[in-house]
């Protein structure tokens, strides 16, 4: 369920320079309708951040694959911009149901042993299923005969599957109440704050770099590959999230303070290097840069969220990961925005060195923290099972 959010998440990405082109609008119009997304997110998550704790899983995941079903469909018969407003909305408020509710019901399932093994399962899946979102849909734009409307076919079809998998699903929450909408402040018991703070600078660093190149990611690599090919446009992209995934599978055992601490650190490294490669319009040292940032992009997330897991009190699951997801859309999104109200007049290149070196100081700022705490870290490591 969360791969297939953030699959469908990023799916129009590949396609939005097709959508300027078509409707004639700016960056900057481009850049508010990737973040309208985030902001729906960001309005269930505040508004409705623990419904599935009242509700249960169960209902709460029914709804949220239906209405995105719903934007899916709405992408399909877009005929404006405006339509594009809307379909990313809708969709954003179904994906913070959606990704809120499993990251709860995966806890639910994996038992004693369960924080290793979800915060692995957690990390993998949401960087594969963004990085297969944004390659389908290049694919597709380049090569099928319908390019605005294959894509979201193909993910209408994965919806139906996941709403069959739902229902079938058993019910992990055994006592429900009655659910009321009301605004919720983001809730993070006292016991937990150390590890959501690393766990947020380490999703900030991340998450920031990652909206900056899912809005104007193919702008950039059209730009220093000099090509039109939709394909070769998201290859960095694609890169950073593939190198992401190879690196949680690969070192997701890792402890998890040397995981945050490195994983920020080569970061850092990476995102100066995309910085550099701006500066020298060279495609190949972008394409290390993405490599070295997808490698510290992997574990950095990975490493933070493991901490987090590892400390969250059962009845709190679904509120503290509502908080940490406010955290990372509101990095996905806010940076963004910003971006593209700078890049009409600093140009792409300026604008990826700017946000390069602050991302580059957040992470250097989460390597510190993740350093400081490795003794609270390695106790949270050893009574979640993973060093036994």
């Amino acid at each position: 369920m969360i791969g297939l959010g953030l699959f469908g998440s990023v799916a129009p990405s590949p396609l939005y320079e097709t959508y300027m082109e078509l409707w004639s609008f700016s960056t900057l119009t481009l850049t508010l309708i990737y973040a309208t997304y985030s902001f729906g997110v960001l309005a269930t998550l505040i508004l409705a951040g623990s419904v599935s704790d009242d509700l249960g899983r169960r209902p709460v995941l029914l709804a949220a694959l239906s209405a995105l079903m719903v934007s899916t469909l709405l992408f399909i018969v877009a005929s404006s911009a405006a339509w594009l407003f809307v379909a990313r909305g809708l969709q954003g408020v179904a994906t913070g149901a959606a990704v809120g509710t499993a990251s709860a019901a995966l806890l639910d399932f994996a038992g004693t042993r369960g924080p290793a093994k979800v915060s692995l399962t957690n990390a993998v899946v949401t960087t594969t299923g963004t990085g297969l979102g944004i390659l389908t849909t290049a694919v597709l734009v380049q090569t099928a005969w319908a390019p605005r409307v294959v894509p979201y076919l193909i993910f209408l079809g994965l919806l139906a599957a996941a709403i069959v998998g739902s229902y079938a699903m058993s019910e992990p929450v055994e006592s429900t109440r009655r659910f009321r909408l009301r605004l919720e402040r983001p809730h993070v018991p006292a016991g937990v704050r150390g590890p959501f703070i690393l766990a947020s600078l380490a999703v900030i660093s991340s998450w920031s770099a990652g909206g900056l190149f899912f809005s104007l990611g193919p702008s950039l690599g059209a730009a220093l590959f000099e090509s039109t090919n939709t394909v070769v446009s998201v290859l960095g992209i694609v890169v950073l999230l593939g190198t992401a995934a190879v690196a949680q599978l690969a070192f997701g055992y890792t402890a998890p303070w040397l995981g945050a601490t490195l994983g920020s650190i080569a970061l850092a490294v990476g995102i100066l290097a995309i910085a550099v490669a701006t500066h020298l319009g060279s495609g190949a040292t972008y394409l290390v840069g993405c490599s070295v940032a997808g490698f510290g992009f992997g574990i950095a997330f990975l490493g933070g969220l493991r901490n987090l897991l590892a400390v969250i009190p059962p009845p709190h699951r679904a509120s503290v990961m509502s908080a940490f997801y406010v955290v990372a859309y509101a990095s996905l999104s806010i940076p963004a925005v910003i971006a593209g109200l700078l890049v009409k007049d600093l140009g792409l290149q300026r604008t990826f060195q700017i946000f390069g070196a602050v991302v580059a100081v957040i992470a250097l700022a989460a390597a510190v923290m993740a350093w400081a705490s490795r003794s609270a870290s390695a106790w949270a490591f050893l009574r979640s099972g993973d060093g036994s």
